[in-house]
């Protein structure tokens, strides 16, 4: 590590020619089936929500017991983060999303013929446990073909755009229409046995299309075969690939740094604002506007996903756009830079957005109560993403080479912490009211952002307290 919180951890010397292994066509095209992979888990929770009352009528229990299989399938997608990340590092990415895959077709079927609420909750901890990979292995994915002035636009995109053979639209606005369609002019059953088909089409793409992007030589299983080579130097690649057992939880250790436990806790915060708004939407806006359509609950989720939509890309350049000025000015810059396009929405969007969709719901009826509750919808989808995007960047700018791990342990840990309060959302509306509700939440989020700014004003300084791998090489 430096010695001086002024020195850059990043410079603009090394070569970038590990990034040209693939033309701009050919990343737009793993990007793509990233995204694929990435829209599988906003479909499988997304596509439940709206269907929530019809689930428990059809099993006989009430929604709040339902919502708990939402806390419970963050919890799997938290465990599988870590398995998925640690074994990319070893074995590449492709193999983990031909292994996650399986598993989420696996349990989608076992919800779709769920009878009771305990199958419900197995099959729904199946479910998530193989959708976590597109997740914290598709940002590892990214850092393997961008450069890192590239990295914040990439994952703008790879976080919001899903692209399927050329149609690109937005995972959390379709998830919710198509789940709230199915479960009203089907069955919630019929969606589910869909994300099945589809799991099941995504698999032969990446089987068939995708390469491995790890960087050469990279891989664990690369260096094990390299000292394993044949003393006549037979090609060790031709080899059997080995079985070896690793601790999924080893990359937990990088929660020693502030830096990655502050970016962390933050996108925590702004994240529990996200499902706060989606998770109990049947006792907030269903409630307050009689509202009681799954198809009509599915479609209020729009607003937010086209936030969402809008938000990531933006988020992005303008990361990228402050990375990019600060070098042409100063001539190098710091990582920590990226963190200054978290500020529109993580200090004023995510939070004065649900303080003013609370008060929309509780004092102003009608008509103009929803619309005005939808336009929060929006900023709100606008500010989570805003806050998310660029402080993801950072983490891989300065963790490049354990990139999927520093996602698994960002993306993975957040889950655990949430599965609790995410659970409680829905008995919190229901006891409290909406009004309070929010306002608790509002209030996590600027502290959420107090975390940022620090991290900000500080992080040079931070990743001196304790250095768990930083990048020391030259900006890429």
């Amino acid at each position: 590590m430096s010695n001086s919180e002024s020195t850059p951890l990043l410079s603009n010397a090394d070569p970038e020619a590990v990034y040209s292994r693939f033309s701009p066509a050919r990343k737009v095209l793993i990007v793509s089936f990233v995204s694929c992979s990435s829209l599988l888990p906003m479909f499988a929770s997304g596509s439940f929500i709206p269907s929530i009352q019809q689930i428990a009528a059809d099993l006989e229990t009430t929604g709040q017991v339902v919502s708990y299989a939402v806390g419970l399938s963050m919890f799997g997608t938290a465990l599988s983060s870590f398995f998925f990340a640690t074994y990319s590092s070893f074995y590449g990415r492709r193999p983990m999303f031909l292994a996650g895959l399986p598993l989420l077709c696996a349990g989608s079927v076992g919800v779709a013929t769920a009878s009771t609420v305990p199958q419900l909750m197995i099959f729904r901890l199946v479910q998530a446990l193989g959708t976590s990979g597109g997740g914290a292995v598709g940002a590892g994915v990214i850092s393997d073909i961008y450069k890192v002035t590239e990295r914040g636009t990439a994952l703008g995109v790879f976080s919001s755009v899903n692209i399927l053979f050329a149609a690109a639209l937005m995972g959390n606005i379709l998830a919710p229409l198509i789940g709230g369609w199915g479960a009203k002019y089907a069955s919630w059953r019929i969606v589910q046995l869909g994300l099945f088909v589809t799991g099941l089409v995504i698999f032969g793409a990446v089987y068939f299309l995708m390469p491995e992007t790890a960087h050469p030589g990279t891989r664990g299983v690369d260096k094990l075969l390299s000292r394993d080579r044949n003393g006549d130097g037979e090609d060790s690649e031709r080899r059997r690939i080995p079985i070896v057992w690793l601790n999924p939880f080893g990359c937990l250790w990088l929660l020693r740094s502030p830096n990655v436990l502050f970016v962390m806790m933050s996108g925590g915060l702004a994240l529990l604002a996200d499902y706060a708004i989606l998770v109990p939407i049947a006792y907030t806006l269903g409630a307050r506007y009689n509202i009681t359509n799954e198809a009509v609950l599915g479609a209020l989720f729009i607003p937010k996903g086209l936030g969402n939509m809008i938000g990531a890309p933006l988020a992005g350049r303008l990361s990228d756009h402050i990375l990019v000025r600060r070098r042409e000015e100063h001539g190098t810059f710091m990582p920590e830079d990226r963190l200054r396009a978290c500020a529109p929405g993580g200090l004023f969007l995510v939070p004065l957005s649900m303080l003013f969709c609370g008060l929309t719901v509780h004092f102003v009826p009608g008509p103009v109560g929803l619309a005005l509750a939808l336009v929060f919808f929006f900023t709100n989808g606008l500010g989570v993403v805003a806050m998310q995007g660029p402080a993801s960047a950072y983490l891989i700018d300065i963790l490049r080479s354990r990139s999927a791990e520093v996602m698994a342990v960002t993306v993975g840990t957040r889950a655990l912490l949430l599965s609790l309060p995410v659970s409680g959302l829905v008995p919190a509306v229901i006891h409290f009211g909406v009004l309070p509700t929010y306002i608790g939440v509002a209030v996590l989020a600027w502290i959420g952002y107090g975390m940022i700014w620090a991290t900000l004003k500080y992080g040079g300084t931070m990743r001196e307290w304790a250095d768990v791998g930083f990048e020391e090489s030259a900006m890429r």
